[in-house]
């Protein structure tokens, strides 16, 4: 009698674990991602077909293209995230949602986490281990981890680095400069240059004074922002951007956004690559 009685426990405890990890993280659950590197670390567990939203920064791979949008960091409204069923929706201290979505996508009953995400190699290593973790994929993210790791190892250190300037371009109309404590001046640092300005965080409108008084000896674009600007030569015409050692050398170097301030398992080889384009 207590044998039976020992085996039905042990059942029901064994059933209720596997619901309760079924619940979290099991196969076929519905995920809406908030956040592009999100996305990308969750292509890299194995579970792009579990995506049945996500933000307009999960552009890697592209493959994420053909999955339904829910829109961009502050623009994100919780009832286009709730009419695709989502079982659970996830998004990092940094996807800037605004507090009343993520408390009205609470409130629907709807499993809502947030993950911290730091912008350093540690950071972008914790963030893929806890989504890991989260999932029930440690043995993907493990892989993910090494991949990150050995593509840092490439970067050589530079014994005269460079004065880098990003510029956030969305044509003339918007031009501005990153400061310190940004993901892109992060970035900058791992690939073994500094910025060019410091004195404020975040971001602050370019102003020509501004510019040359940096003079840095490299401006770094997005891709998408080079464009808006027209090119190169629409570059040169920002006022102040021709008397820098930049404009002078038009050196220019342009990348994909998400890959530059993803801080992802993609994050050694955006690090790389910044530091083979300063050359």
């Amino acid at each position: 009698m207590q044998k039976k009685y020992f085996r039905r426990s042990l059942t029901f405890i064994l059933l209720f674990c596997t619901g309760v990890i079924n619940a979290i993280a099991g196969p076929g659950q519905r995920i809406v991602s908030a956040n592009g590197t999100l996305s990308e670390i969750l292509y890299g567990l194995g579970l792009e077909k579990q995506l049945v939203g996500v933000d307009v920064t999960s552009t890697y791979p592209a493959s994420l293209e053909k999955i339904p949008k829910i829109g961009h960091n502050r623009t994100i409204a919780a009832e286009g995230i709730l009419t695709l069923n989502p079982d659970v929706i996830i998004y990092t201290d940094q996807s800037l949602l605004l507090p009343s979505v993520v408390k009205q996508l609470q409130s629907s009953g709807k499993k809502v986490v947030e993950f911290k995400h730091e912008y350093s190699q540690e950071g972008a290593i914790k963030l893929i281990r806890d989504v890991g973790a989260y999932f029930n994929a440690k043995p993907q993210a493990e892989k993910l981890v090494k991949s990150l790791q050995a593509d840092l190892t490439k970067i050589k250190t530079n014994a005269a680095p460079k004065k880098l300037l990003f510029i956030y371009a969305r044509g003339t109309g918007t031009l501005m400069v990153s400061g310190t404590g940004t993901s892109v001046d992060k970035m900058f640092t791992l690939a073994g240059h500094k910025n060019a300005v410091s004195g404020f965080t975040e971001f602050k409108p370019l102003t020509a004074e501004s510019l040359i008084t940096a003079n840095p000896d490299v401006l770094v674009l997005f891709s998408s922002g080079l464009e808006s600007l027209q090119g190169i030569d629409g570059l040169l015409k920002v006022p102040g951007v021709a008397n820098t050692n930049a404009g002078k050398n038009k050196k220019v170097i342009v990348m994909d956004g998400q890959l530059l301030t993803g801080f992802g398992p993609r994050l050694g080889k955006a690090a790389l690559e910044l530091s083979q384009k300063v050359k």
